[in-house]
């Protein structure tokens, strides 16, 4: 078996070297494509023709018998649209000349919306649904129909919430840069390009030169420790500057890394360039520890900026060829939400700190920068009105669903870390128990669809080697919570906090199972020989779905399907027969083996098992005499995790607390019993 999971694991790397290697190109509209989006009749006394302009942003100019009709857009080239599932979403989109969508056409997905029993049609028709939508129009909420946005479709929240997303910002990047409409105030020139060496752009002022000499430095440091050695190279020298004209980031990064800059930022947002040379280090290397830059930071006006990782990338190769030498590139995103304009003045600081006996000595080397009119364009009315970003009004929407949950999420952590006087009460233990199951089973999943999935592992996955976005999983508030906590309870005490108290179909099985022993349905007790290897099929069955979402996520959804959560949890088994069939089956077994499926097939407690190898803490007590003088709680851990020398197997405990209930009983634990009796003599 372990050869077997190492083949796979294999397997599974080959298969992402492959998927990173591979290019997705964009969809290529031709004159029929054209027709249909910008709804023209065939036939036609002549064929729309369709020419591909290249400069930035690239589109598609579509021209009649009668005139230019518009341009058409990929959104997977635009803004590099990628779903849930991590792997790309591509749209063509249609813009006539008052900047109006004249029609969208849904090209490509690999979105898990098979698995909540909603067909590509649906999408397809959500996609076709944005058409007439005025991008200058403004838009207070993101579910409102009246705003012209169509309403997301129920139980694919985050994959309609991805696409409307791709939709509206590739509309606006392609509005703006081909003026079809143009903002209320000065704007970056985001369109034209003309190729320029290192030195032109310095010379007009597109990057911001600044330096202080070892001597300098010395004098400003002194009083520190350490403080630099004499000399008239640079301790320091920067250059700095915003790369979001093509002139200046095309220039400077290539094509390529270019595009991957621009993808990376929201409306309004800007990407700053920053490189040095020299003793001192620009980036410092605090930020891998806490996330932040403590070195840099940009000030504009009253507001200063700090830098984190999550807004970092980094270069290792500078296009330009007449470039200096540099020790460090990089490019920094500058967040329009908080405050940052592009066409404003700023300044960029590095800063330099010695310890010294009377306290910490610094100083600090400012670049003062301000985007050259060459890369302004002028303010025309009218202006684009931002959308509220969907996951927000998903949050806003859920006010009370996310207060339940957080209740019910603290209310379990509270009674696991104080779990010692709830375990002596045996009869307390199993009310609560079945209560909190049955709250887990009726509201958090039947009511509420807060059911995880091994999808959402694969989708998270391939979201990191694809382009994480926290947008996209903060669209669904619920399931992001759920995995938050899950996270944090991996690292505190294992898998068992997840899959023993807060999944819905977990809890629909052991509750069946309760009842099917209290009306007298024998138990099957499966031998720890045989146990311990029909473990191994759930990582099995874990690894090949993640392994096969390399190559076809449409085959790895499919092999998904081993999880019968949808049907029994999401869908209330509401579903074609042989699904609803598959469910009912994997319940019927679990009558006689309690958690029958958790136990040996459930991929998602295989794929939250290897991460919790890492727990902190160890909540469960055991005695010196466990496996040896007793093995009781050997026989009745309901789902085996105690093995016959009384260890708890992490990777299969539910932390049920069972053990912990006849470990403090004494009219069951053999322990207590024996003292009893010594006691009594």
């Amino acid at each position: 078996m372990i050869v077997i999971l190492r083949s796979l694991f294999a397997a599974l790397c080959a298969l992402a070297l492959c998927g990173l290697a591979r290019a997705d190109a964009p969809a290529q509209p031709d004159a029929a494509a054209a027709a249909r989006l910008f709804g023209v009749a065939a036939p036609l006394a002549a064929p729309l023709t369709v020419t591909r302009l290249d400069d930035a942003p690239p589109v598609w100019r579509v021209t009649g018998p009668q005139g230019p009709l518009g341009v058409i857009a990929s959104t997977w080239e635009i803004v590099g649209s990628v779903g849930y599932s991590g792997k790309p979403i591509d749209i063509l989109l249609a813009l006539d000349a008052q900047g109006r969508v004249a029609g969208a056409e849904l090209v490509r997905h690999n979105e898990p919306i098979l698995t909540l029993g909603i067909s590509t049609e649906a999408i397809a028709a959500y996609v076709s649904a944005f058409r007439g939508f005025d991008i200058a129009a403004p838009v207070t909420t993101a579910f409102a129909v009246r705003d012209g946005l169509p309403p997301v479709i129920k139980r694919a929240t985050v994959s309609t919430g991805v696409i409307r997303d791709a939709i509206l910002r590739t509309a606006r990047t392609v509005a703006l840069g081909r003026g079809l409409v143009q903002a209320g105030q000065a704007q970056v020139d985001r369109v034209s390009f003309t190729q320029k060496s290192w030195a032109a752009l310095e010379a007009e002022g597109a990057l911001a030169r600044a330096a202080i000499l070892l001597s300098e430095a010395r004098a400003a440091l002194a009083g520190g420790d350490n403080p630099p050695p004499e000399g008239t190279a640079p301790f320091i020298e920067v250059w700095a500057g915003l790369i979001d004209p093509p002139s200046v980031g095309r220039s400077l990064l290539g094509q390529k890394l270019y595009s991957r800059a621009m993808a990376a930022l929201g409306p309004g947002d800007a990407a700053l360039f920053v490189g040095s040379r020299g003793m001192h280090s620009h980036r410092g290397t605090a930020w891998r520890k806490d996330g932040l830059f403590d070195r840099i930071e940009v000030i504009q006006g009253e507001n200063t900026f700090r830098l984190s990782a999550g807004d970092y990338l980094r270069v290792d190769h500078l296009d330009a060829t007449d470039a200096p030498a540099l020790k460090e590139r990089s490019i920094f995103r500058l967040s329009a939400d908080a405050g940052f304009r592009a066409t404003a003045p700023f300044r960029v600081e590095i800063t330099a700190t010695r310890d010294g006996p009377q306290g910490p000595v610094s100083l600090r080397l400012p670049v003062d920068y301000v985007l050259p009119d060459a890369y302004r364009i002028a303010p025309p009315a009218p202006q684009i009105a931002e959308t509220e970003p969907l996951w927000r009004a998903a949050w806003a929407g859920k006010r009370v669903e996310i207060a339940s949950v957080v209740a019910m999420l603290g209310a379990l952590y509270l009674l696991l870390i104080f779990q010692e006087p709830f375990v002596r009460r045996p009869k307390l233990w199993i009310r609560v128990r079945i209560g909190f199951l049955l709250l887990t089973t009726v509201w958090l999943g039947w009511f509420l669809g807060a059911q995880l999935s091994v999808v959402q592992v694969v989708a998270f996955l391939q979201s990191l080697l694809s382009g994480f976005r926290w947008e996209t999983f903060l669209i669904e508030p619920l399931i992001f919570i759920l995995w938050g906590f899950v996270a944090l309870g991996l690292l505190f005490v294992g898998r068992g906090i997840y899959c023993g108290w807060l999944c819905p179909f977990g809890a629909l099985q052991e509750l069946l199972g309760k009842a099917a022993q209290r009306l007298g349905v024998p138990q099957i007790a499966v031998p720890f020989v045989v146990q311990e290897r029909l473990w191994a099929v759930k990582y099995v069955l874990c690894v090949a779905i993640l392994a096969l979402s390399f190559q076809s996520m449409d085959d790895a959804l499919r092999l998904a399907e081993a999880e019968p959560f949808k049907t029994a949890v999401s869908m209330r088994f509401d579903r074609a027969w042989p699904f609803v069939l598959f469910a009912v089956g994997l319940l019927t077994a679990g009558l006689f083996i309690e958690r029958f499926y958790c136990r040996y097939l459930c991929p998602l407690g295989a794929a939250l098992a290897i991460p919790a190898k890492m727990k902190l803490f160890d909540w469960l007590g055991r005695r010196p005499q466990c496996g040896r003088e007793c093995h009781l709680c050997e026989t009745k851990c309901t789902v085996g995790a105690i093995d016959p020398l009384g260890r708890i197997n992490p990777n299969e405990c539910v932390l049920c607390l069972r053990c912990q209930v006849i470990q403090h009983d004494p009219a069951q634990c053999t322990v207590l019993k024996n003292r009893a009796r010594r006691g009594a003599a």
